[in-house]
């Protein structure tokens, strides 16, 4: 069925084209003078009376409803932020607009009006039609149901027709444009400078995470998709930049599900001669500063439960966590006894787990991050999954490193940067050992990176978070895919096309 007949175009819709070109009507033209939107209607006209006004306005939008009463037509006009009723009767239009209406206009239609307002004796602000022009004829049905696409996956296809229908889908993505700019707002407010880092990358890192892989023929060479903006970024501090941070997208060849999206939009932050306490303050002030931007309050209703944006916010330290939520002290207890726990509670992975820390990482994924409900800093992580943060300044063998999770959801991971170029060398070559053994999540060697270390990077506090997960929070949405525009989505079989010299296996790791 693929690529044309996947198209959805009604035969129908074309017939009444090529009768409109016949009879010499421009279908899509170049440009419409509106002189006022449909809020700013309903802002400006509601005392209005059942007179007409005085005053004409131009409005232009897509008909979404029409209800057909013989010589007048009742239909429903909807711009970016809201609906209007027309009423068009055929003595005023006259027979050529009104034909061209009833005849050869369809739901889903981009049509241009003027004319007066007034109010009907059901009380519903109208516009009393006087001129109407075609602006652009629509070749697909909208669905038939009012409410719009009932079908997930359909919607997240097609995108652009959940938004005409789902007015909730168009608000959501609203707050999140939004959001991006009240984050631009309260960085630039503080001094903060924003900077844009490479996306095509000759060595991935930042993250533990398996990179997407690409050749440049030019180059002739293999790049990388980043997985991370932190490795340049840390090379602009470097450079003597002290506050910094990037809005950008990261790609991380990755599972799919309600919170991870191949694909997804991250900020990083980052300020000189600050420590990882400094970034919990800033993301507790940054967070409680944008819900009440948002909503008014301080806190959001989120799958039925209050979250609570009001400092302060707890602080525990992941050891602290496990104990509390798997009632187990971890550092106090043998190797073979915390297999044995592991075995007895079916902890995933387990068997990849050899010291006391290790075990402590596998059991606060598994006991105590779902139980984080409200908004939650738990710091002091084991170095071995660490290997960007700097040693802690009391306890061996843990850095300076917090992670902030609100309804059981990791938001944000903030560091005491590693500005120890030697100490960075020694961690990324450990874990370049263990992505060559086969751990596809392991890091590069940035060799760059650790030759700028060694010019000198000031003490540094970093956080970075994600962007789609606070839109979630923030608009009560439960899935990933329902505040990204376009999320991934796999081609259906049908609609896979590949030349013959082309090879569906993915390139050999690099080396």
């Amino acid at each position: 069925m693929c690529p044309h007949e996947s198209l959805n175009f009604d035969a129908g819709r074309l017939e009444k084209i090529e009768a409109l070109s016949a009879g010499h009507h421009q279908i899509y033209p170049y440009s419409f003078d509106r002189t006022t939107s449909i809020c700013e209607i309903k802002s400006r006209f509601a005392d209005i009376g059942h007179e007409k006004s005085e005053e004409s306005v131009a409005i232009a939008g897509r008909i979404y409803t029409v209800r057909n009463h013989g010589k007048t037509v009742f239909a429903d006009l909807g711009d970016e932020q809201g609906r209007l009723q027309l009423y068009i009767k055929k003595n005023d239009v006259g027979e050529e607009q009104f034909s061209l209406f009833t005849q050869h206009l369809d739901r889903g239609d981009i049509i241009g009006v003027s004319g007066h307002l007034f109010r009907t004796k059901l009380g519903e602000i109208t516009l009393w039609v006087d001129q109407l022009t075609l602006l652009t004829k629509s070749l697909c049905p909208l669905p038939e149901k009012f409410h719009g696409l009932k079908d997930t996956e359909s919607r997240y296809r097609q995108r652009y027709v959940d938004l005409i229908m789902n007015e909730k889908a168009r608000e959501t993505f609203r707050v999140r444009s939004r959001i991006i700019s009240l984050i631009r707002q309260f960085l630039g407010e503080r001094g903060f400078l924003e900077f844009e880092t490479p996306t095509l990358q000759p060595v991935y890192g930042g993250a533990n995470a398996r990179p997407f892989t690409t050749y440049h023929n030019c180059l002739d060479q293999t790049l990388f998709l980043r997985i991370a903006t932190e490795l340049y970024l840390k090379r602009l501090l470097v450079g003597g930049f002290e506050k910094i941070f990037e809005i950008g997208k990261n790609f991380r060849n990755e599972d799919i599900d309600t919170s991870h999206n191949p694909e997804f939009t991250a900020i990083e932050i980052y300020e000189a001669y600050r420590d990882y306490n400094d970034m919990m303050d800033l993301m507790e002030e940054f967070l409680s500063s944008l819900v009440n931007s948002i909503h008014g309050q301080d806190h959001v209703e989120f799958e039925g439960t209050t979250i609570s944006f009001a400092g302060p916010w707890r602080r525990i330290t992941m050891e602290g966590a496990v104990r509390e939520y798997a009632g187990i002290d971890v550092l106090a207890t043998s190797p073979e006894e915390l297999k044995a726990f592991a075995i007895e509670h079916a902890v995933p992975e387990h068997e990849k787990a050899g010291s006391p820390r290790e075990y402590l990482v596998l059991f606060f994924e598994f006991f105590a991050e779902k139980q984080l409900i409200q908004p939650t800093f738990v710091y002091d992580f084991p170095i071995e999954n660490s290997p960007l943060a700097k040693r802690h300044r009391t306890r061996d063998g843990f850095t300076e490193r917090f992670e902030l999770f609100i309804n059981g959801m990791e938001i944000a991971n903030g560091f005491s940067e590693l500005n120890d170029p030697i100490d960075q060398m020694n961690r990324l070559e450990a874990q370049d050992r263990k992505r060559q053994s086969g751990d596809l999540e392991a890091q590069m060697v940035d060799y760059d990176f650790i030759n700028a270390l060694g010019y000198g990077m000031p003490p540094t506090g970093g956080v970075g978070f994600g962007i789609d997960r606070v839109v979630m929070l923030l608009t009560n949405n439960t899935s990933i895919k329902e505040v990204i525009l376009f999320p991934s989505m796999k081609t259906p079989v049908s609609c896979v096309t590949r030349n013959e010299d082309e090879s569906p296996e993915e390139p050999a790791p690099p080396a």
